[in-house]
């Protein structure tokens, strides 16, 4: 489980307004003014459980990641190494915030022990202000046998010319309701504009994964 990506897309950014009108179309690719982009950075995981507990200071991770953090973060997120939230692990946090960061203190749990957390930060959005293209949505897979692979590859070879080499992002919703994938509480093996999309039935509590549709922000000068 430890291998399970939650959301890694470059420095964390995910595009949440798939329902924005396009404003220009270049070869293919719908082009939006990325002002409603949220945010998000990579994963960092600075302390273990030992001593006295968890702590994932904000002010320490700026300074061991200089550049990877916003300095006035909006939004924090925690998550167990494994992928459960603070409620699903079943700790009581002490504090989670971004001003301090992430705090599970031993003493306060039931039995004096805390899981090994790992913090994420949403940044505003003048930090990742850009224009992405982006492609049309892809859906060449379905959640029987293994899961749901929408992978970089495959999609690039099976819609030859229509994805650009590199993407710079990623999103993915549900094909039904549309939902992003972020809020569907399922664990992803893959999340990344590098490698694409891949929900794996076994990482999922009822062993079955939804159905999802995938699109990649590219840069817009290709």
């Amino acid at each position: 489980m430890n291998r399970l990506v939650s959301v890694l897309i470059v420095a964390g950014l995910i595009f949440e307004s798939w329902a924005q009108r396009p404003e220009t179309v270049l070869s293919g690719l719908q082009c939006y003014p990325a002002f409603n982009l949220q945010c998000w950075t990579q994963w960092f995981d600075s302390d273990n459980p030992s001593s006295n507990g968890d702590r994932e200071n904000l002010n320490r991770l700026l300074r061991k990641y200089p550049g990877k953090i916003c300095p006035n973060p909006v939004d924090i997120q925690a998550r167990t190494l494994s992928g459960l939230t603070p409620e699903e692990a079943g700790d009581i946090i002490k504090v989670s915030d971004t001003n301090t960061g992430f705090i599970c203190r031993k003493k306060d749990q039931p039995d004096g022990n805390c899981e090994d957390y790992k913090v994420r930060f949403s940044c505003p959005p003048p930090y990742c202000a850009e224009t992405v293209c982006w492609t049309k949505w892809y859906d060449r897979d379905n959640p029987s046998g293994s899961g749901d692979w929408e992978t970089l590859r495959s999609l690039q070879n099976e819609y030859k010319g229509e994805i650009c080499n590199t993407p710079h992002y990623i999103e993915a919703v549900t094909t039904d309701t549309l939902t992003p994938a972020i809020y569907t509480g399922e664990n992803f093996y893959a999340y990344n504009p590098t490698v694409g999309f891949v929900c794996r039935q076994e990482d999922q509590k009822d062993r079955t994964c939804k159905d999802y549709k995938v699109r990649f922000g590219c840069p817009c000068d290709n």
